[in-house]
């Protein structure tokens, strides 16, 4: 009862008939793999089950993932009916999505547009930026702008354009400033937890059911670093 036993910790942040928007905790993995760890949209299933006391099976659609270090908001579809909807909205740019990071270095630019090609290597999963257009390479666009300079740390605001494997990771990366606690992307020591300071803090939308605006917010993790960026 592994799985069950996290509903209790579960944050959801917005809930009607057709959508659940949860707030991810560092270390969850959204769907399963080959951990064998239970992943998010089961911990989710089983909430539904218990908050509605359902017999049967419960459905949900994974519409979106976020590395599993990486925390704030998951959108999963709760029909088979809002699922390709919500899909459609994802893969036409129609979300408005936004991040918050906290990185080492002040980046040159307070404010800029960083536009790279990524090639993934599955070997150890990681994305490489380039800087001009490469074979085999997809075309990474994102925005971002300093928000708030901390005592040993700089906390940025960015707006995704694209959504590309470890985009924000290692694009921020290629111009000197990986995130805290990402080793992978250049940061030189992890975090306590494994996580790293990379929050999916906002998402905005049209509900592709109702039509009306959907706006959520994910409150930040809880440690001393994140504590200093309210």
């Amino acid at each position: 009862m592994k799985t069950v036993s996290n509903v209790s910790n579960l944050a959801v942040l917005y809930e009607d008939n057709h959508i659940i928007v949860v707030n991810k905790r560092a270390g969850d993995i959204v769907q399963g793999d080959k951990t064998g760890d239970p992943p998010l949209s089961e911990i989710v299933k089983a909430y539904l089950k218990i908050k509605y006391n359902k017999p049967g099976n419960v459905y949900l659609g994974v519409v979106h993932r976020l590395d599993r270090p990486t925390t704030g908001i998951v959108v999963f579809a709760k029909t088979s009916k809002v699922l390709p909807r919500l899909n459609s909205l994802f893969h036409s740019n129609a979300i408005h999505k936004t991040y918050w990071a906290v990185v080492k270095n002040m980046p040159e630019q307070h404010e800029d547009t960083l536009i790279h090609w990524l090639i993934k290597n599955p070997k150890n999963n990681k994305s490489t930026a380039h800087s001009r257009e490469t074979k085999g390479a997809k075309r990474a666009v994102l925005s971002y702008k300093v928000i708030k300079q901390l005592e040993r740390y700089v906390l940025l605001e960015i707006t995704l354009e694209t959504g590309r494997h470890h985009q924000i990771r290692s694009q921020l990366s290629s111009i000197g400033c990986p995130i805290k606690g990402d080793l992978k992307y250049g940061f030189d020591r992890s975090n306590k937890d494994a996580s790293i300071h990379l929050h999916a803090r906002q998402i905005e939308f049209t509900h592709p059911v109702k039509k009306i605006p959907i706006k959520v917010v994910a409150p930040l993790p809880q440690d001393p670093v994140w504590d200093a960026c309210h």
